[in-house]
């Protein structure tokens, strides 16, 4: 179990750069715990994470069974040992999320990232109602992912505050400015606000300015010494700074990307290879970069330093 409170939690992710790190597999796609548990170890060894989320968006969660997320999640636990903050990726139906959530409180996570429920598009009544039960559920606290069919307006997400001190974090992927400003201004200091769109390095400057004080870096993975001084140049406002890690690195990183659909965790683990710490293919549906889209991004790697 969690020794850490919900608002403490909250208050330490807000500190600093987000891992999300990938779930290894190996030929045959099953989980690979050793290797899972020696990247934790590699990205842990920085001393800079203020958060590790384990089977979240980059590691795969929706390709996981309920069973693998727990085996994610507890690997996470072990290798972690406290150091920094493990959030446990929940989602699905109300059902499965509540029977997720309670695994990974029961693991020893120290809290929750609920990704958008499977295929429905409900209302604000019946999200609030989806959102409200993972939080009675647990005692850990709660990040609600704000994106695709899942997207909260600033008054639900009041509403569900006041009932639930367990949700302490907001995280956008959406990329309405209006909207999260409109929700910054209700909540203020309420919540601890996660930058989450694709690539958030992109966002992460404009977003600064809005009260969103970190973001998941899942170019963390191969590259940490680049994603925390790009992390620092941010905090800093060094626009100069962060336009050149733009230019030079995101930028045609995101290009290549957009080649294909799918390809938001596919090139995380391309990028793995590239440095010698390939973590498996994706899982299906999701494919892998081609040889020479992989052999880009080596080339686009290996020509950058830390900004």
């Amino acid at each position: 179990m969690s020794n850490m409170s919900p608002s403490e939690m909250g208050q330490v992710l807000a500190k600093g750069l987000l891992s999300f790190p990938v779930t290894h597999f190996g030929k045959d796609f099953q989980f690979q715990e050793g290797p899972y548990r020696e990247h934790c170890a590699w990205l842990l060894s920085f001393k800079r994470l203020t958060g590790l989320f384990a089977a979240g968006g980059t590691g795969e969660f929706f390709s996981l069974t309920p069973a693998e997320v727990e085996t994610v999640v507890t690997a996470a636990v072990k290798e972690t040992k406290g150091q920094t903050p493990v959030i446990a990726g929940c989602g699905y139906g109300t059902a499965i999320a509540v029977e997720l959530a309670k695994s990974a409180e029961n693991a020893g996570a120290d809290g929750l990232l609920l990704l958008p429920p499977y295929l429905m598009v409900p209302n604000q009544e019946g999200l609030m109602a989806h959102i409200e039960a993972v939080c009675k559920a647990v005692k850990i606290g709660v990040i609600v992912y704000n994106r695709d069919n899942a997207v909260l307006t600033e008054d639900s997400l009041a509403k569900l505050c006041d009932r639930n001190a367990n949700l302490v974090g907001f995280k956008d992927g959406v990329g309405d400015i209006e909207l999260m400003m409109r929700v910054y201004s209700k909540m203020g200091d309420r919540l601890t606000y996660i930058g989450g769109l694709p690539t958030a390095e992109t966002f992460a400057l404009p977003y600064l300015e809005m009260g969103v004080t970190t973001y998941s870096s899942a170019i963390y993975n191969f590259m940490p010494e680049w994603a925390l001084s790009f992390y620092d140049a941010v905090r800093a406002k060094d626009h100069a700074k962060v336009m050149k890690g733009l230019k030079e690195f995101v930028l045609p990183y995101i290009a290549i990307r957009n080649e294909n659909k799918g390809y938001a965790v596919s090139i995380v683990k391309a990028g793995m290879t590239a440095i010698g710490r390939g973590a498996g293919p994706v899982r299906m549906p999701l494919t892998d970069l081609t040889a020479d889209q992989a052999a880009r991004l080596k080339k686009l790697i290996d020509a950058t330093k830390p900004v």
